[in-house]
């Protein structure tokens, strides 16, 4: 068993489809099933049914799934620690990110690179994706975090993981005791919602424009936290990353359907050009905790699939 084998596997547990996975790991469709067989040849159990153009993980499949998740994350933290080894890290490192990814996820990542790096200053920027890259192009960013895809023909963009945006309102909500909400029926219904922008709310439009429904936006606003402070303590809803939420007492998450609204965080690039080991390194452990949070995200999505006894 190979490294490929295990990130192949990841990738097309995340997506339960060839071809989305073959795309997120840069191979051929055909390369990819050659190698998930390979896989489950070598550990004798199938990890995937594939019938009727449909992919579903296996029971096997589930028991493994957390297990190389875990193993990767190790070897991805290893290869950051090794490389320390070589060279007493010092200086500056700039990073740029989006407000929903500044909430948790870069912050976690940064607190990993410090206990690592002590003498290192680290300046983060919150903004939009397009303002960000320019300051990547600028060079005044080191590093970059943000949802794609990113339409740039200079810039690469390497996914991390998966996640759901989801509805989120107070516990006042008429949906509040909804299992899941379909995007029509939040058709002029009051929302707090980032500004144009960004680029969430250009989906979430798109979104609403998909379901043939029109949004009431009584408030745009750009910090999150500000957002669900207003949802909780009205009867306003919110749009928002499922991180952004994380379980935050006095509001709910409802999963949204009709379309389905998903993103995907990554690390934003300079085609071709060089990255110093700081970056490096913050990039290695970035990947360590995107691993542990693809997990979460897919344990929380398929737990709100079960089926439910409740009528919309």
């Amino acid at each position: 068993m190979e490294l490929r084998h295990l990130r192949y596997f990841l990738a097309l547990a995340e997506r339960l489809n060839f071809t989305q996975a073959a795309a997120q790991v840069h191979v051929t469709q055909s390369t990819l099933s050659h190698q998930i067989s390979q896989l489950e040849e070598e550990l004798g159990q199938r990890l995937f049914d594939r019938s009727d153009r449909r992919v579903t993980i296996t029971a096997a499949g589930e028991l493994f799934l957390a297990k190389a998740i875990n193993a990767l994350a190790e070897i991805d933290s290893g290869i950051a620690l090794l490389n320390n080894l070589k060279k007493d890290l010092q200086g500056h490192l700039r990073i740029g990110t989006t407000p929903t990814l500044n909430m948790e996820f870069v912050p976690h990542c940064i607190a990993l690179f410090t206990q690592h790096h002590q003498s290192m200053h680290v300046l983060v920027e919150e903004d939009t994706a397009d303002e960000l890259i320019a300051g990547l192009r600028d060079d005044r960013l080191d590093a970059v975090l943000a949802y794609g895809p990113l339409a740039h023909e200079d810039i690469v963009f390497e996914g991390l993981y998966t996640e759901e945006m989801v509805l989120v309102v107070g516990e006042r909500h008429p949906f509040a005791s909804r299992r899941r909400v379909r995007v029509a029926e939040l058709h002029r219904r009051e929302l707090a919602l980032p500004p144009r922008k960004f680029t969430t709310r250009r989906q979430i439009d798109e979104a609403f424009k998909a379901a043939g429904a029109e949004p009431f936006v009584a408030i745009e606003m750009v910090s999150l936290a500000g957002i669900l402070a207003l949802v909780e303590r009205t009867t306003m809803a919110a749009i928002v990353s499922r991180s952004a939420w994380r379980g935050r007492e006095g509001l709910r998450a409802i999963p949204l359907e009709a379309p389905t609204l998903t993103r995907t965080p990554g690390l934003v690039w300079i085609d071709g050009r060089a990255r110093s080991p700081a970056v490096a390194a913050f990039a290695a452990i970035v990947r360590g905790v995107a691993k542990s949070s693809a997990r979460e995200h897919m344990e929380w999505a398929r737990s709100t699939k079960q089926p439910s006894r409740r009528n919309h």
